[in-house]
């Protein structure tokens, strides 16, 4: 007689094949069970509050709001040119002769306004107290017709 040619590994593989048989079956009569049907579709819809938020109640129009048209932005609105006062004091925080390039502090708004060599009229170096007009810039205010405060 001959020997049965199932191995262990088989055996094994049959067994998990059929627990998943079983599971599945279990799942299914279970959702059958207890299946809910015929909801209507006041029961399926939901809504969004006030706040964004999802719920099942519907929205209360009372504290709806008016928007119009006109009101909306599309975009990023235009940089208004900015006006400036004429001439502005400060401080030269930082300034570099070889590079040709500095920051001078405003002593109004405390702010740090970039100054390149070109737009200097006197000779000026750190801790000078100068006089400046300002100019829109690409990255933002350059000082310009820099000079020497008067003591």
């Amino acid at each position: 007689m001959g020997k049965s040619t199932e191995t262990f590994s088989k055996k094994e593989r049959e067994k998990k094949k059929l627990r998943k048989q079983q599971d599945k079956r279990e799942k299914t009569e279970d959702r059958r069970a207890n299946a809910v049907k015929g909801k209507g579709l006041h029961e399926m819809m939901a809504y969004v509050d006030e706040n964004g938020n999802i719920t099942s109640t519907p929205p209360d129009h009372s504290k709806r709001k008016t928007i119009l048209a006109e009101n909306i932005q599309i975009g990023t609105p235009k940089q208004e040119d900015i006006e400036v006062e004429v001439t502005r004091n400060g401080v030269v925080s930082f300034f570099n002769e070889s590079k040709g390039y500095g920051f001078i502090k405003d002593l109004q708004s405390q702010e740090s306004v970039f100054v390149h060599i070109n737009g200097i009229l006197e000779q000026i170096k750190e801790k000078d107290k100068v006089t400046f007009e300002t100019e829109q810039g690409q990255k933002g205010l350059n000082a310009i017709k820099v000079k020497k405060a008067a003591k």
